[in-house]
């Protein structure tokens, strides 16, 4: 059997809400989406609450899904925009470009030199950064969405998600520098 057939089986004993598939889902999912919740919040009792509230979310809009991604990019894309609504909650404030003093060109490519750094340091680093910052950075780095996806997500402009993430990443370094 498939990997790709299990899931579907087991998306479709949720969908039936058989509660044994449901941990099953939750379980093969629960411990990733935390990483993004708390990555995003940076705090643990909200990370937390997120994640459940967003299971819910996923167990109550089960049927709208439809096979055209994986269960966990569709999983992921709800935690994803639940922090995001948490966050806007707190009134995340993000700079738009046009305050800034200095350009982006389209020619730079993002880097983050980490080959030189202590994991743990650069995770206590990313939990210091601002909200607006360590959203942007974590959406742009460590789960893999452009610019463009995360302007749309956050209801920014491309250039605002650039200049955050620019920001976050010389932040980032002075915070893993003076440690």
């Amino acid at each position: 059997m498939k990997h790709s057939n299990t899931h579907r089986e087991l998306v479709e004993a949720c969908k039936r809400h058989d509660r044994r598939a449901q941990y099953r889902l939750y379980e093969l999912y629960a411990k990733a989406m935390y990483n993004i919740c708390l990555r995003m919040l940076n705090d643990i009792g909200e990370a937390e609450d997120m994640l459940q509230n967003s299971f819910i979310d996923v167990f109550s809009k089960l049927n709208y899904f439809k096979y055209q991604s994986s269960i966990g990019a569709w999983i992921k894309r709800i935690v994803i925009n639940n922090c995001i609504n948490q966050l806007k909650k707190r009134r995340v404030e993000l700079v738009p470009l046009d305050y800034h003093d200095y350009a982006l060109h389209q020619d730079e490519q993002p880097t983050v030199c980490t080959t030189h750094l202590e994991i743990e340091k650069v995770k206590k680093a990313v939990q210091q950064l601002p909200d607006g910052y360590r959203v942007v950075l974590t959406l742009y780095l460590f789960e893999g969405y452009d610019h463009a996806e995360i302007a749309e997500i956050m209801n920014i402009s491309v250039s605002t998600s650039k200049s955050q993430y620019n920001r976050a990443k010389k932040k980032l370094r002075g915070l893993v520098m003076s440690e």
